[in-house]
């Protein structure tokens, strides 16, 4: 890292003591830098190679009960000094509202606990490896990928690409309620985009793609071009069904897109606004016995992993369904105190606004069948590969979406599936949810085995 990056601490610990002293009760500053490699092939020619740097400050001042937040990619002096004049003189012209502002400094995380989660190397969100990445060996790597999707069989024909992407990053919080906390962070992911020919000139796509914190535990380019074949061959002769009630069964994809749909309903900020259908319903049943869903921050090496959360509170897992049972709502500081309780350490927080509630590591507790089991025990049903669309209602939990996947019959899957639409109300989906597989894999924040719904409606023909 550059100096300017090392002394990034110091820039932060200065523009919230200039804040203070032309008028702020409080001042809170987030320092983010960031270097990403960006490359994409496609036909094995470079399309795209790009290397990108950015630093920039964000603050967050007090004055009374009125808050404005500001930001500036000036790390200079004069640009520190001009960001904390225009702050102060924002806040003085802003909304007042009692719950804005930062936390209680005795709930900020404390320099020891920190200091015990880097000993123990408990987030492992750093790799060197990844540290001023080849670009020309980025390059070799989206080649390999895509290589191997196009070798895989002949009925694949052409490509969308093939992405290799490499970014490191540095975040730092200062705030003039005493927490100074910072840590570097690594993501390295290669995605392959092959295409096959479908019967009457139809093209069929798939994506398949890894990405991890550490380039050692990336799969393979071959085995992610390879799958990604397997993916395309996989949908050629899709064909709509007969609008029906059968049992559905989700991938971790599509289940990961139901999960992100649940943590809108679960989130504090739904809750003060009154727009989720879990008001009034917290340590009650809301799902099957077989689903517990958790947000880790914790977990080693994850993809939404970090020490302390965007209100300096320190990381925490916090069990969100316990077998089915609704333990309450995720908060950060401001949610908390508009629904009268103590923040779960949920904040997440940008240069651009305050902190907001928001998931870390969001996944559903692995079963313990494996998905071939799952699907064996399932007679007939549709098996969801991947979901489209917004149809999604949080006050009522009314779910809605476009699908494509395979029929099963006879616990196989039989023939590829699409242009259908699968719909159920959330609460009834979560409560049918009769069997869950061990197969979690935390390439992204929010992650979920397979898993099978009982039933709902599928509209087809």
């Amino acid at each position: 890292m550059s100096e300017l990056t090392d002394r990034m601490p110091e820039i932060g610990a200065a523009v919230v003591k200039l804040s203070l002293e032309k008028g702020a009760d409080s001042a809170e500053a987030l320092l983010l830098a960031r270097r990403e490699l960006s490359t994409k092939v496609r036909l094995g020619k470079v399309e795209l190679l790009q290397r990108v740097s950015s630093r920039g400050l964000g603050l967050r001042v007090t004055r009374g009960q009125r808050t404005a937040v500001c930001h500036t990619a000036d790390l200079s002096q004069r640009g520190v000094e001009e960001l904390a004049t225009e702050a102060v003189t924002v806040a003085g012209l802003a909304e007042p509202d009692p719950d804005a502002g930062p936390p209680d400094p005795e709930l900020l995380a404390q320099p020891e606990e920190l200091k015990r989660l880097e000993e123990l190397e408990r987030l492992d969100l750093f790799d060197e490896a990844l540290l001023d990445f080849p670009a020309d060996r980025a390059m070799d790597l989206a080649r390999e990928g895509e290589r191997a999707a196009m070798d895989h069989d002949g009925r694949i024909t052409n490509s969308e690409g093939a992405s290799f992407n490499v970014s490191t990053g540095l975040r730092v919080l200062v705030t003039s309620g005493g927490f100074t906390g910072s840590y570097d962070s690594t993501f390295a992911s290669l995605v392959v985009e092959p295409v096959a020919d479908d019967i009457h000139g139809k093209k069929r796509k798939a994506t398949w793609w890894d990405g991890r914190r550490h380039l050692a535990h990336l799969a393979s380019p071959g085995e992610i071009g390879a799958e990604a074949a397997r993916r395309a061959l996989a949908q050629l002769g899709a064909r709509k069904i007969r609008t029906r009630v059968a049992p559905v069964v989700f991938s971790p994809e599509a289940g990961a897109q139901i999960l992100s749909t649940l943590f809108g309903v679960v989130s504090g900020a739904a809750a003060h606004r009154r727009s989720t259908y879990l008001l009034e319903r917290e340590h009650t049943r809301v799902a099957s016995e077989l689903v517990s869903v958790v947000d880790d921050p914790l977990l080693p090496a994850g993809p939404g992993s970090r020490p302390f959360d965007g209100d300096g509170l320190l990381s925490r897992k916090n069990l969100v369904l316990d077998r089915g049972i609704f333990t309450g709502f995720l908060c950060d500081t401001y949610a908390g105190r508009r629904l009268g309780r103590p923040s779960t350490g949920s904040a997440g927080r940008g240069l651009f606004g305050p902190p907001a509630v928001s998931s870390s590591n969001f996944f559903m507790e692995p079963g313990d069948i494996t998905q071939q089991e799952l699907l064996a025990r399932t007679d007939a049903g549709l098996y969801v590969s991947h979901l489209m669309g917004f149809g999604v209602n949080p006050v009522t939990g009314d779910l809605s979406k476009g699908a494509q996947g395979f029929w099963i019959e006879g616990g196989r899957r039989l023939f590829p599936v699409s242009e259908v639409t699968v719909s159920a109300n959330l609460d009834d989906l979560l409560r049918s949810i009769d069997l869950v597989a061990a197969d979690l894999d935390h390439r992204t924040p929010t992650a979920s085995p397979t898993f099978r719904v009982s039933q709902m409606t599928i509209a087809g023909t």
